[in-house]
């Protein structure tokens, strides 16, 4: 069916939420931004990878570690999964999971955090304990009959592939947003300094790949040399990195006829760059956050609380989201799984598609999991 424009609807929200606000447009698409996250984290959520992933993790330059750039999400290996049933009384704190998980090897430091809290808010991907080398971090599988269902995964800190989203917004009069190619060259930069595969032009302009092995640079045609790493070598090599680019906003990245400037530059940095088209934002603010079916209505509940005037804190994020609308979106997304896989187009790598996309990602936890 048809949806509204995104520009329709983010002024609908502007005037339905954001009313409170010195520019209500403007808030309406700094929300929108969020969603795109989310968006990302739930799909991930549904190709079953969720427990390879972590949000907003430093990740350190390749070759030049004292700098580091925080990325919406990062997949890493798993190394120990555990899951368990601990006794649910109102909340459930780091100390709680940990007592009932019994002894866990590493020396962890835990965390001062709780996995729900008093309210029903519970935390994604949610780190409780961690060392110099791993990460343990507690998934909520189910909460019922006061007994709460969890999953502890020690994660390597080390990761294998990152995603980034981007989304900039036009101003009422303009064509283009006002921080279109910076936020791009910022993404570029990230995605072409954090792996050991590294771009390099020839004297022609075709994209080579260049990787050290035991010192020795091996030069290949890039995305040859990307399919060799991930399909065809046994182990992916240290410190490499599938970089994944979301970019979603009308006109700004993208038009049917030509690619602008900025999109050609994220194309050609990422190893995927996906772009979320406005066809899929606006089934999901229709059907999530203006008419939802009753089983979702939990999901525009917590988008309207978190904007709303006065409010204390956003349970609406990739983060920490409220329970109810953590388990109607999982229950939305695994509905509607093949339509919101055709929200995505693919932009590169060229002729391939979403499900490629799953197939690598699934390829690259086979070959990084040590369970």
């Amino acid at each position: 069916m048809p949806y509204q424009s995104i520009d329709e609807l983010q002024k609908l929200l502007g005037s339905e939420v954001f009313s409170h606000t010195k520019d209500a447009k403007k808030a309406a698409g700094r929300a929108l931004g969020t969603l795109v996250e989310i968006i990302t984290y739930y799909l991930l959520n549904e190709w079953n990878f969720t427990h390879n992933v972590a949000i907003e993790r430093g990740l350190a330059e390749y070759g030049n570690a004292e700098i580091t750039h925080n990325v919406e999400f990062t997949m890493h290996p798993v190394l120990w999964r555990k899951t368990i049933d601990i006794p649910y009384t109102g909340s459930l704190s780091v100390g709680k999971i940990l007592a009932a998980a019994g002894e866990i090897e590493g020396n962890l430091s835990p965390k001062s955090i709780n996995l729900i809290d008093s309210r029903n808010i519970v935390k994604n991907a949610c780190i409780i304990a961690e060392n110099d080398a791993e990460l343990l971090l507690a998934y909520l599988n189910s909460l019922q009959n006061n007994s709460a269902n969890v999953t502890l995964i020690k994660q390597s800190k080390k990761p294998y592939a990152m995603f980034e989203c981007k989304r900039v917004g036009v101003e009422e009069g303009a064509r283009k947003g006002p921080q279109t190619i910076e936020k791009a060259k910022q993404g570029a930069y990230v995605a072409k300094t954090t792996s050991a595969l590294q771009k390099i032009r020839n004297e022609n302009g075709d994209i080579q790949g260049i990787i050290y092995e035991n010192g020795v640079p091996v030069i290949k045609p890039y995305f040859a040399l990307l399919d060799e790493i991930i399909n065809q070598r046994p182990q992916i090599p240290d410190n490499f990195i599938l970089s994944v680019g979301i970019v979603s906003n009308h006109g700004n990245w993208f038009t049917q006829e030509n690619q602008n400037k900025e999109l050609k530059v994220l194309a050609q940095s990422y190893d995927w760059l996906l772009f979320l088209t406005d066809q899929g934002l606006a089934q999901f603010i229709t059907e999530l956050l203006r008419t939802p079916q009753a089983p979702y209505a939990a999901v525009k509940t917590a988008f309207v609380n978190s904007y709303k005037e006065n409010k204390k804190e956003n349970i609406f994020t990739k983060v920490k989201i409220d329970l109810e609308a953590h388990e109607a979106l999982k229950n939305y997304f695994h509905a509607n799984i093949n339509q919101i896989i055709g929200w995505f187009n693919v932009i590169s790598p060229a002729d391939q598609t979403v499900c490629n996309l799953q197939n690598t990602l699934q390829t690259l936890i086979q070959k990084t999991d040590r369970l």
